[in-house]
């Protein structure tokens, strides 16, 4: 059976993932590490992080894929499907992808790492969304916070609306390296917040109402750090803090998401990136809008996507002829 392998090389995890009959059957992936209090990579260190990473991750891939009859390869190489987007450390994903290829006298395809996003929330709330005209897909993470108008069958992403400044990710990473935690900070913010949540009595307000920045389908977050460092000023339990954090950016989404379906009423939604695996998060807009949500596995960095359009986009070549 023919099998497609995909790898990314995101500012955050190497990952390759191997598809086989339209299903996700390997996923592995490797975090870059972050030196303690810094906040992220330089770019010519996370390339140099991504060709370290390559020969242990593909290593695995050939301990754990007896079965290498592959019918394509595919990377990301490029953080979106946008003009002049561009990041170095996409170059050894596809440097490793395209010499794979030759190896293996087999096509390659380029994707955007948001293609790839899209593409494995997708598959893995049920796939059902591959079938569909449009739909509305938010990409929630460090390096990116977009509203996309998404078409299903051709897998095409416009760009509607996102954040004007800060990403949503990179405000809980920031506030959270502020509140002593390692990056990147957003599950270990998530159980500071719990455990906050834990100790309130009944009926106690956990915080203020967070007087968010929203203007149709765009928003301001980089208001939210500055709160967040006032409030620890302030000697506001750490707890509050990372609660006060994160409903301020369920909020503002929440507000961005009313107002994309009043102008796309009846489109249905789709919650994708790191961000999007908070449970409080989640939960919230599992329970307003009946929401689809990619599982956590597929919520963070990984390749499983773009092996998924490898997959589709070999499929309707094939077709073709």
């Amino acid at each position: 059976m023919p099998r497609f392998l995909g790898i990314d090389t995101s500012n955050y995890t190497t990952s390759a993932a191997v598809v086989e009959d339209g299903k996700v059957v390997l996923n592995l992936k490797s975090p870059l590490k972050v030196r303690e209090g810094q906040l992220g990579l330089r770019q010519s260190d996370a390339v140099f992080a991504h060709i370290s990473n390559l020969p242990e991750l593909m290593d695995r891939l050939g301990a754990s894929d007896s079965v290498k009859n592959y019918s394509a390869v595919g990377c990301s190489v490029r953080p979106r499907d946008a003009e002049g987007s561009y990041m170095p450390c996409f170059l050894a994903g596809a440097a490793a992808a395209h010499s794979a290829a030759a190896v293996l006298g087999v096509p390659v395809f380029d994707f955007s790492h948001q293609a790839g996003h899209i593409a494995a929330a997708v598959w893995s709330s049920g796939g059902g969304l591959f079938d569909t005209d449009k739909f509305l897909a938010f990409h929630v993470s460090g390096g990116t916070t977009e509203l996309l108008l998404c078409e299903g069958q051709n897998f095409c992403c416009e760009i509607i609306g996102g954040t004007k400044d800060l990403n949503a990710g990179q405000a809980i990473d920031r506030i959270g390296v502020m509140l002593g935690l390692d990056f990147p900070c957003g599950p270990a913010l998530e159980k500071m917040a719990e455990e906050y949540l834990r100790t309130l009595k009944s009926g106690e307000k956990p915080h203020n109402k967070p007087e968010i920045s929203v203007d149709g389908t765009e928003c301001n977050l980089s208001g939210l750090e500055n709160i967040a460092a006032r409030m620890k000023r302030n000697g506001e339990p750490d707890g509050k803090t990372a609660l006060f954090a994160i409903d301020f950016i369920r909020d503002t989404l929440d507000r961005m998401t009313e107002n994309a379906l009043a102008l796309y009423p009846g489109l249905p939604l789709l919650y994708a990136g790191g961000v999007m695996s908070n449970r409080r998060i989640r939960g919230f807009f599992e329970a307003k809008y009946n929401a689809l949500f990619a599982e956590p596995e597929y919520s963070s960095d990984n390749a499983a996507g773009i092996a998924l359009l490898t997959f589709r986009k070999w499929n309707k070549i094939n077709e073709i002829r």
